[in-house]
């Protein structure tokens, strides 16, 4: 072998140990933050009830999911305004008799049961489980800040076998609020004993992307549905999609 031959490869492997030297510092990454509070919808697709109710009135599953899902938050302000607080499961239900009514739909006892439990068989999002993955590897503190109930919750988690990966499954009944209510989002704050610097709240709602921004959260909306942006003079910090985009937020990336 020439010397010339025996310096190109010593270039070679030196120019290869710089580029795994970089990836891995890529991979290694260091949070910017402690934890992270996810409301419940960033993870579960709130759209995978709609085979349920397809079957409990073919036709017009689409549509009953998005008038269920409607006056479920609808139920939640009225009843923050007027301080008449439900766990967010009978909520579910009085939104699902009110959407049965209203479309003027035969919602038998069966029927009832099974879109009832179709909230607490929620899917995950398919790039949920392993977004959650990487910020557990990483340190990162894992809780939600949810205005499901414990029980929703807890199902959920359990069908979806992801239950290890949460720090705590944080509904907002333990203080008999809703977001977006300020004391809602402060248990994030007390349970975990951080600042609120040091903890972003990942929003679906837009509504909730401002609540937890008011608040004073760095914020990051998983906006699923691509919706517009609320109109109320606050704005997240960062917005996409997916969970490539909340992981590059919290990583610096």
């Amino acid at each position: 072998m020439t010397r010339l031959s025996r310096v190109g490869n010593l270039l070679s492997i030196f120019v290869g140990l710089l580029l795994f030297a970089h990836a891995n510092a890529q991979t290694q990454a260091q949070p910017r933050f402690k934890a992270v509070a996810f409301d419940y919808f960033v993870i579960f697709d709130a759209n995978s009830v709609i085979p349920e109710a397809e079957r409990a009135f073919p036709g017009k599953g689409a549509d009953f999911t998005r008038m269920w899902r409607t006056k479920q938050f609808e139920n939640c302000f009225l009843r923050s305004i007027t301080n008449r607080h439900a766990d967010f499961f009978k909520v579910t239900e009085d939104a699902l008799i009110y959407t049965a009514e209203a479309m003027k739909l035969d919602l038998t006892d069966d029927k009832r049961r099974r879109l009832l439990n179709a909230y607490l068989t929620l899917t995950p999002w398919p790039d949920a489980v392993d977004a959650l993955r990487k910020l557990k590897a990483s340190g990162v503190r894992i809780i939600t800040i949810s205005n499901f109930s414990e029980r929703m919750l807890r199902a959920n988690a359990d069908h979806a076998g992801i239950t290890d990966l949460f720090d705590t499954l944080l509904s907002t009944e333990v203080n008999g609020t809703y977001k977006p209510d300020p004391r809602a989002y402060e248990l994030g704050m007390k349970q975990l004993g951080f600042k609120k610097e040091e903890i972003v709240f990942a929003a679906f709602g837009g509504w909730d992307a401002y609540g937890g921004k008011n608040f004073g959260y760095p914020t990051y909306w998983v906006n699923r549905f691509n919706l517009p942006t609320e109109e109320l003079g606050i704005g997240a910090d960062g917005t996409a999609n997916h969970m490539d985009g909340l992981l590059r937020f919290v990583f610096g990336q």
